[in-house]
């Protein structure tokens, strides 16, 4: 193993192999390579359903780094097998804090303890090259809404909201002023999209010509509308979007569901400190702040406690 040679460094990313959980251990690995001197190898470690893991081939980790429950028993039976890895976990682990190094914690959930670190919502993937990369690759699509562009991100339904009649009747009408305003609409829907509100939206704005909607068929243009628009409305439930829109420094709208916050009224209200969210009242606006990027400040932090880590082992070791 690399531990502090720079020459080589390993990093498994541990997940059930759905997008939402997996991309934020991989956000997390791909900061942290950024910040390391010398190759970096990023391995995808998938629990399937059933509980079968396949483990890459000649492959040990130096750094392992975990999220969503399937991961959580994993890690303990892994630091049997590789005991001088550094065990990360995105999220809380709820009672098994003990069996990681290192827990990445949302700040609204208030979770303290010597090995945590707390941050604005959870790390992300998105940087300035994901972002230009995204919108070299639809420049056809987004030239042709000529003007000011709005991005439109559209959830679903989660513990506490509902993306029912009554908030999908408010959407529209919001959306439909920012037509009317000549304002160009990159809307895009999510896999938490009721399918009866997926089509609703799709009737409503697939024959506007002032609007590009896309319900997840086809390549996903979702880095080229955050890095192509003026504005970015995100539903107020999607707490990834809206962390990753406001790592742009564009102007960030929260639009309301049906529902009430709960802790993540603490969320939304990091969010509106840092000066990147605002409630929409009707009204465009601009203003600017300091892109959000919590995952790079947590991944420099991540790697310092790794390397005073590993700095223990070869100490040790000789």
């Amino acid at each position: 193993m690399s531990r502090l040679t720079g020459k080589s460094t390993t990093i498994w990313v541990v997940s059930d192999g759905r997008r939402g959980i997996e991309n934020q251990a991989l956000g997390l690995a791909e900061a942290m390579a950024r910040q390391i001197d010398g190759p970096v190898t990023i391995e995808r470690v998938t629990v399937r359903k059933d509980g079968f893991v396949t483990l890459p081939a000649r492959s040990d980790p130096d750094i392992w780094i975990g999220c969503g429950r399937a991961a959580i028993p994993l890690a303990r039976r892994h630091k049997r097998i590789f005991p001088d890895s550094y065990f990360i976990y995105v999220q809380d682990p709820r009672s098994r804090h003990g069996d990681f190094d290192l827990i990445i914690a949302p700040r609204h959930d208030r979770l303290h303890g010597d090995n945590v670190i707390t941050m604005i919502g959870s790390p992300n993937r998105v940087t300035d090259d994901v972002l230009a990369a995204g919108k070299a690759g639809f420049a056809t699509e987004l030239d042709a809404l000529p003007g000011k562009r709005a991005a439109v991100l559209i959830g679903g339904n989660s513990k506490r909201f509902k993306l029912d009649d009554t908030s999908a009747d408010y959407l529209e009408a919001r959306l439909d002023d920012l037509l009317a305003q000549g304002i160009a609409l990159m809307i895009t829907v999510s896999r938490r999209t009721p399918d009866p509100m997926r089509e609703r939206f799709r009737r409503h704005f697939e024959a506007e010509p002032g609007a590009w909607y896309h319900d997840g068929d086809g390549p996903n243009p979702y880095f080229a509308f955050l890095a192509a628009a003026d504005w970015i409305f995100v539903t107020e439930e999607s707490t990834n979007m809206l962390v990753e829109a406001c790592t742009t420094g564009r102007p960030v709208y929260a639009l309301p569901l049906t529902g009430t916050p709960g802790k993540f009224a603490r969320l939304h209200a990091d969010l509106e400190a840092h000066g990147a969210v605002r409630p929409y009242l009707g009204e465009l606006a601009q203003w600017t702040y300091a892109p959000l990027d919590e995952t790079g400040r947590v991944a420099g932090e991540c790697l310092r406690r790794y390397r005073q880590h590993a700095g223990g082992l070869t100490d040790a070791t000789g």
